[in-house]
């Protein structure tokens, strides 16, 4: 669901820009005026946590890959607003350092992914919850249903924007100039992956994290919907923190399995080669657009090192998992006090 340089041309991605900027300004208010500064440790685990959730891909036999996104779970934990801001700082973490999303499409990508889908499933999970103890079912399933709900509405927004490309720019001979499928193709390819397996993906992943918090950790979820006493134990923390841990040790299981079942790249993430494989040749627009952005670590891994062994490029993606978790969670660490405007017990909505 990353959308890289050269897919969508300036008429989309400077619009996205101009619906995120205030977006983010406001996101930053909300944020400052609602979370406390202990409640900033668990925004830096949510944000860290998003990252390397994303690097776990998922395939489809013979076919693409998606991934999890955690948005909806940041936002049940701390509030939408919240997630906007560690949503995006983990795009931008992912982007600038691993070319894992363009450059240029960076505020459309979190327009999808730190807007429309914790928003939507926020409202999902708060719908179906209701004012249910924490430690209910319901709120499980109600934040399952939220994360299947979220990912599938980032991934049509996505969709929309792959596909209305070809109306919005194209040359003389009717070749488009930035991704080259239409809405025919793009909506019914991002829509039938996310809706049987990504989404499932996404539900399951964000169910189980809120079940074992249910019962484990309740009052976090009591932020979520009513005022209660902010959680905020170094215990809690340092148990996080392990989960986070463990998590990036074994992202190269985000590489192996979709080796073994020969699955490709996620759908609209094409290099230049592969793209013009597909669609019977490069548009014009994205040969330029694609090379503005070098990233020092393409694909989580050195430059030149994409033909080197599967143990290999293992290593070298724990280890661009575990400087991408440092970076993420550093950022909103450094940023704690401006982040945080207040000290005392209150809720972040």
């Amino acid at each position: 669901m990353h959308i890289p340089d050269g897919y969508l041309g300036p008429q989309t991605y400077v619009t996205a820009f101009g619906v995120m900027a205030p977006v983010w300004a406001w996101a930053s208010h909300k944020v400052r005026t609602t979370l406390r500064l202990r409640q900033v440790p668990l925004m830096a685990l949510g944000a860290a946590f998003t990252f390397v959730v994303m690097m776990f891909n998922v395939p489809v036999p013979g076919g693409t890959t998606g991934h999890a996104v955690g948005a909806v779970l940041v936002a049940i934990l701390l509030g939408p607003w919240a997630a906007v801001v560690a949503v995006s700082v983990a795009l931008a973490v992912q982007a600038l350092l691993f070319g894992d999303g363009g450059i240029t499409a960076f505020g459309a990508n979190c327009l999808n992914m730190a807007v429309i889908m914790p928003f939507t499933g926020w409202w999902t999970y708060r719908l179906i919850a209701g004012r249910s103890p924490a430690a209910s079912k319901r709120r499980w399933v109600a934040a399952a249903l939220g994360g299947y709900v979220g990912l599938n509405a980032a991934a049509l927004s996505a969709a929309f924007m792959f596909g209305i490309q070809p109306a919005l720019a194209h040359d003389a001979a009717g070749r488009a100039l930035y991704c080259p499928f239409g809405l025919h193709i793009a909506l019914p390819a991002m829509a039938i992956e996310h809706l049987l397996l990504f989404g499932v993906v996404e539900a399951v992943v964000t169910g189980l994290v809120v079940a074992y918090l249910s019962k484990s950790e309740p009052s976090l979820l009591e932020c979520a919907l009513a005022p209660s006493p902010a959680p905020g134990g170094r215990p809690l923390w340092k148990k996080l923190a392990l989960g986070v841990a463990a998590l990036v040790l074994l992202t190269p299981l985000g590489l192996m399995i979709p080796a073994k079942l020969g699955a490709g790249d996620a759908w609209g993430e094409w290099g230049g080669d592969r793209l013009t494989e597909l669609a019977g040749y490069l548009p014009a627009g994205f040969g330029k657009v694609a090379a503005l952005w070098h990233a020092p670590m393409p694909d989580y891994a050195p430059r030149g090192a994409e033909e080197a062994a599967l143990p290999v490029l293992s290593g070298w993606y724990i280890l661009s998992g575990a400087l991408g978790v440092l970076a993420v969670a550093g950022l909103v660490w450094i940023a704690r006090r401006w982040l945080s405007g207040k000290e005392t017990d209150g809720i972040a909505s």
